[in-house]
């Protein structure tokens, strides 16, 4: 192929995605004018008769805050407490938009409220800071806990939300699910499992990289470890982390260097990719990953670029350069490697368990479970992970929890 037919092949693709994600983008809005908002509260009584109003206010209602003033206990089934979840942002990171406040973080989090709601049952509010003080936001969500059975924080700038993850599960009495660093690896993980199985490859013995540090970077690097890797290498903006390495470095980056690159790899992304077979890509960064870096992977390489809303590397170029198996955090293509599939259905059986912290097992267990939720006839290169629609979440996440 001439150079003159390639770069026109190239402009013509890129003005057609170009056009696509125009019109998705004018649907988008065009939608969320007209609903001015994707959530709403309703009551559970239908029908409201004089004796509810008595019941469920004045003069009723001071029995049943009695009860639960007497017995603490009681709060989780005479309220909505046992079901509802807190979606917390300060705004400082979300999607691959970076730092746009709080305000311009409502959508998201309205969305997340719906996912909720539609495949969990879970009532989930938009909590979105006008701070982005970690001790602000800290004591704000131990002030509104009475009113929520988990916290989920969203979209929260590393290392700083990781910092209030740890110290919130340290002093609250209820679950801290953080998103980024949870159901991302929960996804990454289900979505590897079936893809060594399609490449007849193991974890133990594969070569897997990771790009970025970060909350997602760090939740998958502890959650593949946990599951058994022992060739995993971590690379941030300073390149890839190892035990000697000082520069751009938090406590966060030095547990990854204490589990991680046992043979003190150095170098930038291109370097360490060579002879790997795993790429997954969290670093809020589109196209670092090039058709010559994948070359350099291993046979039958599998690629999970994962930053929304472009990944690190578009799934044709991928292909082309000779990847058996490619993933996106996005919608727009096939392996929708998207935590949207793990925080419902993990959410509904913490919530009815009373789950009071996320462990690596529950985590890995539901990784399993999802997995397993592909029948193995079903498996292909382009089909690894189920479908969020797909009725046998639910049932095999709350068989594989029963236990705990």
């Amino acid at each position: 192929m001439s150079v003159r037919i390639l770069r026109t092949t190239v402009n013509k693709q890129f003005t057609s995605n170009q056009g696509m994600a125009d019109k998705q983008a004018k649907d988008a809005i065009s939608l969320h004018k007209k609903l001015r908002g994707k959530i709403t509260i309703e009551s559970k009584i239908s029908k409201l008769k004089p004796r509810d109003i008595q019941l469920i206010y004045t003069p009723g209602v001071a029995a049943v805050c009695k009860k639960i003033y007497q017995e603490p206990g009681q709060k989780y089934t005479l309220t909505s407490k046992a079901n509802n979840v807190a979606i917390v942002t300060d705004g400082t990171r979300i999607l691959g938009l970076g730092n746009i406040g709080p305000y311009a973080a409502m959508p998201v989090m309205e969305g997340k409220s719906v996912l909720y709601k539609k495949f969990g049952k879970v009532d989930a509010f938009p909590i979105c800071l006008n701070t982005t003080k970690k001790q602000e936001i800290i004591d704000v969500i131990k002030a509104i806990e009475p009113v929520f059975g988990a916290i989920n924080l969203e979209d929260i700038e590393s290392p700083k939300v990781l910092e209030i993850s740890d110290q919130l599960q340290e002093e609250l009495p209820i679950p801290i699910f953080h998103d980024d660093r949870h159901g991302t690896a929960v996804v990454a993980l289900a979505a590897l499992l079936n893809s060594l199985k399609l490449v007849k490859k193991k974890i133990e013995t594969v070569k897997i990289v990771i790009a970025g540090a970060g909350s997602a970077g760090y939740g998958i690097c502890k959650l593949l470890s946990f599951a058994g890797c022992k060739n995993l290498l971590v690379v941030d903006s300073s390149g890839a982390i190892h035990q000697n390495r000082s520069e751009n470095m938090n406590h966060y980056k030095n547990e990854i260097a204490g589990i991680t690159n046992p043979r003190l790899e150095k170098g930038s992304l291109d370097l360490v990719l060579k002879d790997a077979d795993v790429f997954i890509g969290v670093s809020g960064m589109s196209g670092i990953l090039s058709k010559n870096m994948i070359q350099n992977m291993n046979k039958d390489s599998i690629i999970f670029a994962l930053t929304n809303p472009e990944p690190e590397v578009d799934p044709k170029i991928a292909k082309n350069a000779g990847a058996k198996i490619i993933a996106t955090g996005s919608y727009l293509y096939k392996n929708k490697v998207n935590n949207a599939i793990v925080f419902p259905y993990l959410m509904r059986i913490i919530l009815d368990k009373k789950i009071k912290k996320i462990t690596s097992d529950m985590l890995y267990l539901t990784a399993k479970a999802i997995a397993d939720s592909v029948p193995k006839k079903d498996l292909a290169y382009d089909y690894i992970i189920p479908e969020i629609t797909n009725q046998k979440l639910q049932k095999n996440i709350t068989k594989a929890l029963k236990k705990l």
